[in-house]
Order: structure tokens, then sequence, then C-alpha cells
């Protein structure tokens, strides 16, 4: 054990960034604490006296409900997260082994946050706000550079490398020898100085290429490669860090990039006549969720410009399966559910829909409706909106009915709410319509919210069925990961992460008959009608934002290095300090999924 509180903060984050002068005058203001086991530190809604500091010993932080959130001990500290706020406890302390403590006082502790910004980066567990959005010029080379580009050796042969390029349908080739970069040989080289000279088809490539080319570090600027190129003369920029090649950005690239939006893709959508023309153009959504996450936009940006481009996609197909089928016999609406009726989709969705139809059907236009509903669920599945596993589509009979048939759906889904309405109540309560006669939602939404949120027992199930997916936490300030299988020890952002704060967002909607079904939106909207606190759902809100945006970085950085985007993350991806932040986040999603159980949904 340290002998003196200088000895201890010294050796402590954040403290051992402290002044030496500032550092001396902190350890003559706390105090030391021994805390015999099994005695409360303070509790649930108390006023919080100080922050805390574990020199020795162990100590539980539960929630509202009991529920142990961490277990933490020698050099973990607790109790900040209150006084970040309002000065009362969000949480409760217990010591579990005899525990000796350093107490900062409140006030002191305000102060070392307001005047040293080390230290309050530190503690301050809200989101960073995002930096303004950036111009292609602005961006950074990492965001935008093809990594592990192909390569050949000094003495590979001019025909081997314009038959490397070919088959790789590259337009440059990097000339490496023992990893580090001797030239580059392009086309022009090949067109120019090979074929042009009549040089033999087995000179090695080293007499054409361009030797010790001009390089840029993954932290160099879009604008350091455009004034490079336009100073030079020259289309390719290698880039390497600390001697090693890591990645190429061309000016084909910056062309593609210029040009690559979700206005473009929307426009090329719309001029599509067949599917594969469809497919082609929805494949460069990888490329633009890149570009969006490299330009700092916001979480419910990218989803939303994403979806746009789902939506398209949908749309397109329906019309072409009119021009196929010809015109409907009654009027329909085609719905989505899922991440696409939320406008959440990101770089990996399936597809979740429906076909609400009119009343006036007779059970001979089902034929249609059923080919109209095969045609467009295996356009998007051919696009890469693959097939719903648990048969959430309108090739389904059960989700192609007319309008009567879905009002009775519902009602009895919220009149005997088992297991299996509970979970498609949940699915349907996301409807969005995208094409079609949007009237015949627009009353079943307002109704079916009305019904449901009326049924005391309905929302009880639901908020039930909301808490089945539960934040990825360790109690040892860990996470609790993946322990098996493909995705071991990793964290599945998805299903622990975005979805328990999507189920949340789900009940403070039906609690307030709020019609939106965007996730984000239904968060604003519970706290403006009183649903929730506004305390509460904002540090509801500043999670989500941080564990949406960390999915979304996860996904965009895996597309850059050629890998398919999944939701599977290692914490070990991480800093510390992310990984702590996430933590945290993940912490205010579990408090809050306890409130929700316990009252509704409502945190003062």
């Amino acid at each position: 054990m340290p002998k003196t509180n200088r000895e201890f903060l010294a050796h402590t984050h954040p403290y051992d960034s402290l002044p030496a002068e500032a550092l001396d005058r902190l350890a003559t203001e706390v105090d030391r604490r021994s805390i015999k086991a099994g005695d409360q530190i303070y509790s649930f809604g108390d006023e919080l006296e100080a922050l805390y500091l574990i020199i020795r010993g162990r100590v539980d932080i539960t929630d509202d409900s009991g529920a142990v959130l961490s277990i933490l001990g020698p050099r973990n500290s607790f109790g900040e997260r209150g006084l970040m706020r309002d000065g009362t406890a969000v949480t409760s302390a217990r010591a579990e082994e005899d525990t000796d403590l350093i107490a900062i006082p409140a006030g002191i502790f305000r102060a070392l946050v307001a005047d040293h910004p080390r230290v309050a980066k530190f503690f301050d567990r809200t989101r960073p706000a995002r930096a303004k959005k950036q111009d292609l010029a602005t961006m950074s080379l990492a965001d935008m550079m093809t990594p592990n580009p192909h390569t050949v050796t000094p003495d590979t042969s001019i025909i081997a490398a314009a038959q490397a390029m070919r088959d790789n349908k590259v337009s440059s080739l990097m000339v490496t020898a023992s990893d580090a970069v001797a030239g580059i040989v392009t086309t022009r080289d090949l067109t120019n100085k090979a074929l042009a000279e009549g040089l033999a088809h087995d000179t090695p490539v080293s007499q054409v290429m361009t030797a010790n080319p001009v390089a840029l570090p993954p932290s160099a600027l879009v604008s350091d490669v455009l004034h490079t190129m336009v100073e030079r003369k020259i289309t390719h920029m290698p880039v390497v860090d600390a001697g090693k090649l890591v990645g190429i950005l061309t000016q084909t690239d910056l062309t593609r990039f210029q040009a690559l939006s979700s206005a473009t893709i929307i426009q090329d959508i719309a001029d599509a006549t067949s599917c594969k023309q469809l497919a082609d153009i929805v494949g460069r959504i990888p490329q633009l969720l890149v570009q969006l996450v490299g330009g700092h936009n916001a979480h419910q940006v990218v989803t939303r410009l994403i979806t746009d481009v789902g939506d398209a996609t949908t749309r397109r197909l329906l019309a072409m399966a009119e021009d196929k089928l010809g015109p409907p016999p009654v009027p329909y609406l085609w719905l989505a559910c899922g991440s696409q009726g939320r406008q959440e989709q990101t770089g990996v969705s399936d597809q979740d829909n429906c076909l609400i139809i009119d009343d006036s059907m007779t059970p001979e236009d089902d034929a249609y409706f059923k080919a109209l509903a095969k045609f467009v669920s295996d356009g998007l599945d051919a696009c890469g909106y693959f097939y719903c596993p648990g048969d959430m589509m309108a090739t389904a009979d059960r989700w192609r009915q007319p309008l009567s048939k879905w009002r009775g759906y519902f009602d009895k889904w919220i009149a005997k709410p088992d297991p299996e309405a509970q979970m498609l109540a949940s699915v349907m309560f996301d409807l969005r319509p995208i094409g079609g006669e949007f009237g015949l939602f627009s009353d079943l939404q307002e109704k079916t919210l009305k019904k449901a949120a009326a049924n005391s027992i309905f929302v009880a199930h639901m908020v039930s069925n909301s808490l089945k997916h539960t934040p990825p936490l360790g109690l040892f300030r860990g996470f609790a990961t993946v322990r098996s299988g493909e995705h071991k020890n990793t964290i599945d952002l998805k299903h622990n992460g975005v979805v328990p704060i999507v189920d949340l967002g789900r009940i403070y909607a039906l609690r307030g008959e709020l019609t939106v079904a965007n996730t984000r939106a239904r968060l604003e909207a519970a706290i403006e009608a009183g649903k929730v606190s506004t305390t509460g759902g904002r540090d509801l809100i500043d999670a989500y934002d941080m564990i949406a945006d960390t999915r979304l970085e996860h996904q965009a950085a895996q597309i850059r290095r050629g890998e398919k985007p999944d939701n599977f993350m290692a914490p070990t991806d991480l800093s510390d300090f992310e990984r702590s932040h996430l933590r945290d986040a993940f912490v205010v999603v579990k408090t809050m999924q306890s409130a929700a159980g316990q009252s509704g949904g409502y945190l003062s």
C-alpha cells in the first residue's frame, strides 16, 4: 500500500497528468477512509459528497434494482457519473471486502474538472461533439485509400505485370523489395516505356517503373494528395506508414469519391432497367458508408442516407414488377419494418417487409400480389438485402393481407400478448410505408397505438420482452464477450449494443402513442412528451450515439481492409479510453432498462 496520498495519486490516471503543484495541493485536500466489508458507501438517489478512489479492497456497484453493474478494485474510481450531472447518485456502492478509499470532496473534484482538461476528458462520459462534416479535401488519406495494394517484385517481367493489372482490374502495381517500396509501374509506363519502345516481354519491371515514388503517410489529408499530384503531374499516390506500404490512392479513386453520394446512387437506381443494374448500383453502398463515416457524419445521418438507397431500390423494384405484371387490381401498400422501417440500415442488412392490400381485393387478386412480392423480394436479395431468416417478408401469405386482416392481427396481439404476439408486435410497431397507397396505413397506425397504450397488460408484456437483449457488461470493469464460435472474444454491437436501445425507444413510443419509427427520434419525442425524464433520456441518447457511432466506425474499418462488414467487434480494437467510455454507455443502457422494468421507463 502506498505510504502517502500523493504517492498513490501520482501513479493513478488521470491524476498523474496534473502539474506537480496541483498534485501536491490535491493530496492535502482528500480524505483517506476505511470501510468495513458489508458497509454501504452510498445508495441510489443520495447526494454525493465525494468521488471515491479505491486503494485496496473491493466495491460492488449496483443499479436501482440491486443488479450488479461493476465489481471494482484498486485504482478504480466511482461516483463520477452522478457528480458530473447534478450531484445525485445514479447507482449504489457497497464494500464487499474491507476497503481503503481516497475520497475527493465534490467541490474539489469539480474544480479539478474545470481547471484541468485531461481530468475533464477522462471523467466526461458524454459523447464528444462530432467534428464538422468534412469535404473531400479535408478527409484523411487513411479514410480513402485502398489498403493492401497489389505488388510485384523488381524482377517481375513486364508481360506478367500487364497480366496482373488486367486480372485484378487495376491501373498500377507497387514494386516492393523486402516490404519496402522500390517503385511503381502503371499502365502508362507499360504503354510509353515498354510497348512504344519495343521492349522484350521478359524485360523486368525495374527498367520501366518509376523508382522511389513520392509517398504520403495515412495521416495526410486528401488535399495533400491533390496538391502533390498537380505539382508533380502524377496520378497514383502510395501510402506508406513507418516505411511499410499500407495503401494507395489514385486519381480515379478521387473522381469516384467526388461522384459518390446517396443522391447520385438514387438517381442511377431510378434510371435502372434491370435487377442486375440495380445490384451493381446498390453495390456502391459500402464505399458510401466509408465516405460518410470518414466525413464525420453523425450515425443518424449515415443510416438515414443508406436507408434512402434501400427505399429507392424497393420502389424501383415495385415499378419493375408492375411493368411486368400489369397494374394492380386494387390499391396496395408496401411497408418496411426492422432497420429499414426505422431508417437505421448500415453496411449489413436483411429485408423485413409486408403488404397491406385494400379490402376490396378478391381471393383471385392474391395471385397478382404474390407474384409482385416474389419479384420485389428476389430483387432485394440480389441487391444484397438478404432474405429475412424469420420469413418476415411479403412473400409469406400471412404478411400479405387486406387491411381488415391487419387490424385483426394487431387487435389479437394486444388482447392476448403471448410470446409470439410480443415478438410480432415489436417488429410491426416499426412499420413505415415505402411505396403504394400510404392512406392504407395512417388510420391503422393511429388506432393501433391508442389501443395498445390503453392496455396495461399488453404494455407490461412489451416492456418485459424489450429487456431480453442486455448490454455486454462484464463485472470486472470489462465486457461480456462472445464465448465461442466464429465471433469468440467479440461483442455484438447490434443485438447487445443498439437493439436494447431500439427496444427502449419502442416502449417509450408505445406509451406516448408516438408515430415516429426512428429510434433517436423516438427518444427525443419521448423526452418532449414526458415519457422519460430529460436527464435519463439525454443520457440514453448520448449512450446511443456512442454505441451506434462505434458500430459504424467498426464497419467502415472492415470495408477499408477489404473485409465484409459485420457487427462483431473485439474490445481490444479500442484504446483503454474508448473502452472505458463505451462501457459507461452500456451502463447507462442497463440503468434505463432497470428503470423501464420497475416503473414503465421513467427515470428521474
